[in-house]
């Protein structure tokens, strides 16, 4: 048995198959001063190769994992148009008069242990992101097939020592049981590509084993503990097996609540929404139940282009989501670039931190047209179903009142121009910067309704990047702090007299149910992946014993005490389902 890290839940018996390095031995080949023009044309086609085929992968895993795990793909185009990483090859051709395969191999090794000597594990894990480009270079320029798959259908366990999401997106998740990788953690791109694929993942075995595995050993992997059993004893076997034939019966019994409204067995109704980045992954909310969209992350309809989309396109999208949505209100979210989410064609400053920098509504009320085109857009769509508009990234009275300006201009160019839409249409704004918490009872006397954002508030509020491995465990959701904020939050919206919903992560996280339902909450907004979970322990929840449960963790002092109260609670409504 060896423990390493649990990267994508879920458990997975069957042989390994062990993926050789992607790795290429590269001569050290130099050349003479005439041919460097030949080189660099060397150079360049493999960049345009590269980029074509990263391009075709982004689109072909987009249907798989939906647009914004898809979006990892844009970090791996941005590398091979980084001026720093690109000029480090020049420059080794240039000066050193190498091959421009040799000057890719150095850049990439240079990168590599530059980023590994850093004490950052996020750093460590974009290491692999230059790794896996240069990689696929190198391939173009050597002249190298890829490494492949299996080319059976008997399924396995891929073990590797690292996954990068170019390996990735060729995967058949119904051959792939499970993963193992040496190398990578929660916070790899090949660990979020695995928990929206969903395929067990556990990662961190280096230097953990005896002896390395070998294809064809039989594993049994538990991806949410963390453990690897090699060659198991039969009666382990057994017991995962019967794990996961638990696991499995349990997705199938949460797919029959879809149709089910959100109701608590006391009589308290729920509103459970989704969040969205696209059409298909409205199809797949709808499917798990959800009642309208809470969140559309609009954000990824700007990406994989080389323009910003003009109003009739953006109409069509947010006119298609009215249709699908039904009688379901639509939460459409203003652009929220920035920070992590850059475009290609929209050049921003590099920033020391650009989480605290310039993006979501900062950015869209400096380009007054580009912000303009968008809410005609929405406003048009209004008219073909129940549509509201979200602002991002508020801290101020004068952001909420520039941004209905502009949206007030919007509305009277339609008027003009004879174009229908809903005039009475509601406005709200994310409470996720603490500034907007602090100040939400003026807020509130601005706009329709709030959504708490959950992530960027939490983050923000303990000062934790939850990417960075270093301190990702400091990150918690149940703080003190945290609850207070939306306590103060909520208490503003129900005086005011406006709705107060949460789209963020612990709107999907079912032991957060009791601090909904004592707060007062019955909106929430989720993952397509979460709605079932969280509905069905609404459905098994009594809203008077959640209260007070709730009531209880406002009392505790502690992160763990709260997360240990409501631990307790989910254990006890559990063990009272099974009747035991």
């Amino acid at each position: 048995m060896i423990q390493g890290i649990g990267a994508a839940a879920g458990v997975a018996i069957g042989k390994a198959f062990v993926l050789p390095a992607w790795e290429w031995d590269v001569p050290d080949r130099r050349m003479e001063k005439v041919d460097l023009a030949k080189e660099f044309e060397r150079l360049y086609e493999g960049i345009r190769t590269s980029k074509t085929e990263i391009e075709v992968m982004k689109n072909e895993i987009k249907e798989t994992v939906g647009a914004e795990e898809s979006g990892i793909f844009d970090a791996h185009l941005a590398i091979l148009e980084d001026p720093v990483f690109m000029s480090e090859i020049r420059g080794i051709i240039e000066r050193q008069y190498k091959a421009a395969e040799v000057a890719v191999k150095e850049a990439i090794d240079h990168f590599v242990t530059m980023f590994d000597l850093l004490d950052d594990e996020y750093m460590k894990e974009r290491a692999l992101d230059i790794k896996d480009v240069g990689n696929r270079l190198l391939k173009h320029l050597l002249g190298t097939p890829d490494i492949t798959l299996p080319a059976d259908t008997q399924p396995y366990i891929l073990v590797a020592k690292e996954l990068s999401p170019s390996q990735l997106v060729h995967l058949n998740p119904d051959n792939v049981l499970g993963m193992v990788t040496m190398a990578g953690g929660k916070t790899s791109h090949s660990a979020i590509m695995a928990r929206a694929l969903g395929i067990p993942l556990v990662s961190g075995l280096e230097n953990k084993l005896v002896e390395p595995l070998q294809t064809g050993d039989m594993l049994v992997i538990d991806g949410d503990e963390g453990w690897v059993y090699l060659n198991p004893e039969p009666a382990i076997v057994t017991r995962f097996t019967e794990l996961a034939e638990k696991q499995r019966r349990r997705k199938e019994q949460l797919q029959l609540l879809a149709a089910v409204e959100a109701t608590t067995k006391d009589g308290v109704r729920m509103r459970l929404a989704g969040n969205i980045s696209s059409v298909k992954d409205l199809e797949l909310a709808l499917k798990h139940g959800a009642e309208g969209v809470g969140l559309f992350r609009t954000e990824f309809l700007y990406m994989d282009r080389s323009t910003f989309p003009g109003e009739d396109e953006q109409f069509e999208v947010y006119k298609q989501v009215a249709e699908k949505a039904g009688p379901h209100p639509v939460v459409i979210r203003t652009l929220d670039i920035g920070g992590d989410k850059q475009l290609e064609y929209f050049e921003l400053q590099e920033e020391e931190n650009p989480v605290l920098g310039y993006r979501g509504i900062r950015i869209s009320l400096d380009s007054r047209e580009l912000f303009r085109t968008q809410l005609a857009a929405v406003l048009r769509a209004s008219a073909y179903g129940k549509m509201k508009i979200l602002y991002p990234m508020i801290s101020s009275l004068e952001e909420v009142r520039g941004a209905n300006a502009i949206l007030e201009e919007a509305k009277q160019d339609l008027t003009r121009r004879g174009l229908a839409y809903d005039p009475e249409i509601q406005v709200g704004i994310m409470i996720e910067i603490p500034a907007a918490a602090a100040i939400a009872d003026l807020l509130a006397q601005e706009v329709d309704f709030f959504s708490i954002g959950t992530n960027d508030l939490v983050q923000y509020v303990l000062a934790v990047d939850r990417m960075n491995e270093k301190i990702a465990h400091m990150y918690h959701p149940f703080h003190p702090a945290v609850l207070r904020l939306l306590r103060q939050t909520v208490q503003s919206a129900k005086e005011a007299g406006i709705t107060v919903s949460v789209c963020g992560e612990m709107a999907g996280d079912e032991k957060a149910v009791p601090l909904w339902l004592h707060l007062g909450v019955t909106d929430l907004s989720m993952s397509p992946q979460a709605l079932l979970r969280v509905k069905h322990r609404v459905l098994n929840s009594d809203s008077r014993e959640s209260k007070e449960v709730g009531a209880a963790c406002y009392r505790l002092s502690t992160s763990d005490q709260v997360e240990s109260e409501l631990v307790r609670y989910a254990h006890e409504l559990e063990q009272e389902r099974l009747g035991k």
